[in-house]
């Protein structure tokens, strides 16, 4: 009897705790009143993304942007749309394409505030061209969209970003304190026009307030248990690195194989990396991600959200089932090419892959290349680092931060049935190449997406509603009038 006792006054103690952490959750944001902004007009603006998108500015899957002239082609057409914020603003090219916008703002004691976005777009895999609804670099508006490679990553936000500025600096606003526009050329094949822009921002001793880049949206449908649109502003970036994996042996002719090839041995080793994962956890941005979205949830997932220190085995269980979910959990790692091998009768004496990882805060490349070696377990595979763009995880911005309430209100604002919340950017940006130039550094795009147009980034039919956009540039537009 007396353990029967003990067992129930356990169960009402843990109930009671596990209640009371799901209440000390953080409640949902009233809806405020949508905010009144200046008219738009949504088609003139509509056709100057249109126009901008059949500026083919492409950077190549070799390593090679565009044509120098294509990016002062479309920095003219800028010049061309957006007079206004031309006037008011002082405009440098950087490396032979990125362009420096620096508005000055009535107290220079004051830190700035610097907004990226970058100007190129990735080409169209060849032999997909019959897939899009319309040309991909045709810049059509039909069913009320904007068609056209950049619609959505991430031509809209330069030209968003100067509809707002231009609209401003038209009814004579000038900002309180200094804003910088970094567009970067070629931010799809590593970014050096913003890592030269981040190294003269650094000459110059600029250290901003807060950096807001791409990434982050609102998604509906996309987030597990909320049925509402979720906005995400991102507050950290996981990292990029990519590894070599070579094998060797003895080549020769294929009707006389050894036991041992080139190609079995890597192909081992690409198995054991594929069976044993980097351990996963709940880092710091997703935890409050979790925490702040789980309101919107239903009870199950408040309480196991709440009682982490009970649940997370579960959640962590759950939330590994999904491709999306599971990189917010561990430092992915995903075969990206192979080689071997120069004829079909012929024993390749080297073959090698490259693998890709992106790596969760904490994790390091020195981590990675670690756990590699110790779960391929042979060393007669080579390990090495490829290629340029390696970067560590970046460091997690405050979600509490004044910078973030500003763009968290905007957002309720504009969006007044989105439940606000933080989260991890899993896709590397320009925003790296700025480490050290900012207090905090976010990753948003005020933009409402599903699933599907998540697939159209980087892929075929990428578009943009024409409300859609007319949205994004009222966000841009409220943002800078109502900065702190």
């Amino acid at each position: 009897m007396r353990l029967i006792l003990f067992s129930l006054l356990g169960l009402v103690a843990l109930s009671a705790v596990l209640a009371a952490n799901t209440l000390r959750l953080p409640a949902l944001s009233p809806e405020p009143a949508a905010i009144d902004t200046d008219s738009i007009d949504e088609q003139a603006a509509a056709g100057r993304l249109a126009e901008a998108l059949r500026i083919a500015t492409v950077s190549t899957a070799g390593g090679q942007p565009a044509d120098t002239t294509t990016f002062a082609a479309f920095a003219e057409l800028l010049q061309r749309q957006f007079p206004n914020a031309h006037r008011v603003m002082r405009r440098e090219r950087i490396a032979d394409g990125s362009l420096l916008y620096t508005w000055a703002g009535q107290d220079n004691t004051r830190k700035p505030v610097l907004l990226l976005a970058h100007m190129d777009v990735v080409p169209v895999e060849p032999g997909t061209e019959s897939r899009w609804q319309q040309p991909p670099f045709g810049g059509v508006i039909a069913d009320g969209y904007v068609w056209g490679r950049g619609a959505l990553d991430d031509k809209l936000n330069v030209t968003g970003l100067l509809e707002a500025v231009d609209a401003l600096a038209a009814r004579g606003w000038q900002p309180p304190r200094t804003l910088l526009f970094a567009f970067g050329h070629d931010e799809e094949i590593g970014g050096s026009g913003a890592r030269a822009i981040a190294a003269a921002l650094k000459a110059r001793g600029v250290h901003a307030g807060f950096l807001l880049d791409e990434g982050g949206a609102l998604t509906v449908g996309v987030m597990p248990g909320v049925t509402r649109p979720v906005a995400t502003i991102m507050a950290a970036e996981k990292g990029y690195a990519s590894f070599r994996l070579t094998a060797t042996a003895v080549g020769g002719h294929s009707s006389q194989p050894p036991l041992d090839t080139a190609i079995s041995r890597l192909a081992q080793a690409l198995v054991r990396v594929q069976e044993h994962p980097m351990p996963p956890r709940i880092a710091a941005p997703v935890d409050e991600m979790l925490a702040r979205a789980a309101p919107a949830m239903g009870l199950l997932n408040r309480v196991a959200i709440a009682n982490r220190w009970l649940f997370e085995p579960l959640l962590i269980r759950q939330l590994a089932a999904g491709p999306v979910s599971n990189a917010l959990i561990r430092s992915t790692i995903a075969p990206t090419l192979l080689r071997a091998g120069i004829k079909d009768n012929v024993l390749p004496s080297e073959a090698s892959a490259v693998i890709n990882v992106r790596l969760l805060p904490g994790d390091s490349t020195e981590a990675v290349a670690t756990h590699l070696h110790q779960v391929i377990g042979d060393d007669g595979i080579k390990i090495s680092t490829e290629g340029p763009f390696a970067s560590e995880a970046s460091a997690v911005s405050d979600p509490d931060s004044a910078a973030f309430r500003h763009l968290a209100d905007v957002t309720r604002a504009l969006f007044p049935d989105a439940v606000v919340t933080t989260g991890l950017m899993l896709g590397a940006t320009d925003a790296r190449h700025y480490e050290g130039l900012y207090d905090n550094r976010y990753n948003f795009m005020p933009v409402t997406l599903n699933a599907e147009d998540l697939q159209r980034v980087h892929g075929s039919n990428e578009r943009i509603a024409v409300a859609d956009y007319a949205r994004l540039v009222r966000w841009y537009r409220r943002m800078l009038e109502t900065l702190p």
